[in-house]
């Protein structure tokens, strides 16, 4: 199969880990991290410059998932791709294991920054990408934010400030699942993006053509904002835009319907 064709073959494994470790564990925002797992994918197999035995190498390209309460998302992807073994996935968020609610940079290996409080990963971000643009670093950066995480105001001092700098090394990605609507609408945000001076495109999140073809072909003279229109649950009809699933983990009995779900 080629590497740029939609393919699925992957996506019952990483969610039915998922699931597992959440429902072993108690813990884990199950929708969350489903609504980025295709984004996730494509990075990491057809994206990102970086090897999972030398994660560390000065020129890979750089993840953060600022929205680090879906770090099971990014811990699947990351043992999938041989960063750690499967099975650590399976003491998620137990006493003394490395894989936390919220990852952890110095505990788990390709993990680029400890995120979970909200509006701190795109800063992040942009701070590296401007470190490594002064270095002459051609290393890329990229950052995963939620729409909900957008109310934040470092989000948007942040996207002024990169491009003022005219980070083009930078691109961030907005999980636009519009679980944040009831709250606070954002509207067009692929126009907001544009104000502050972004090369800004819109897909759909869940398209891994459209997701490589968005992520492969960054502008060269400014930062890039991908908004990617998601589902938020994506893969299961119980989860999927159902917000009682937020925070909440599966039972015996629950688990064994959203596997058949999944299957």
């Amino acid at each position: 199969m080629h590497k740029n064709e939609h393919s699925t073959e992957y996506q019952h494994t990483l969610r039915r880990l998922i699931l597992e470790s959440a429902t072993t564990s108690g813990e884990g925002h199950i929708p969350s991290a489903f609504s980025i797992l295709d984004i996730l994918w494509v990075l990491y197999d057809q994206v990102l410059n970086i090897d999972p035995k030398n994660p560390n190498d000065d020129k890979r390209d750089r993840l953060i998932v600022s929205k680090g309460h879906a770090s099971l998302g990014i811990y699947a992807v990351l043992a999938e791709k041989g960063f750690f073994k499967t099975s650590e996935l399976l003491n998620f968020a137990k006493f003394n294991n490395s894989l936390g609610g919220h990852p952890d940079r110095n505990k788990v290996p390709g993990i680029e920054a400890s995120t979970g409080s909200l509006g701190h990963g795109f800063p992040m971000a942009v701070g590296i990408a401007m470190a490594l643009k002064i270095k002459k670093n051609k290393a890329k950066v990229f950052v995963i934010i939620g729409d909900g995480e957008s109310n934040e105001g470092t989000v948007w001092e942040s996207a002024l400030l990169a491009s003022h700098h005219e980070l083009s090394n930078l691109c961030c990605i907005i999980d636009y699942n519009h679980s944040n609507d009831k709250a606070l609408k954002l509207g067009n945000l692929r126009k907001k993006f544009e104000s502050f001076g972004w090369e800004t495109r819109t897909i759909n999140g869940h398209n891994h053509k459209e997701i490589y073809t968005s992520l492969s072909t960054l502008s060269a003279t400014r930062p890039t904002a991908i908004i990617a229109e998601t589902i938020k649950g994506k893969g299961s009809k119980t989860m999927e835009n159902n917000h009682a699933w937020h925070h909440k983990t599966p039972n015996k009995e629950e688990l064994e319907s959203l596997l058949k779900e999944l299957a």
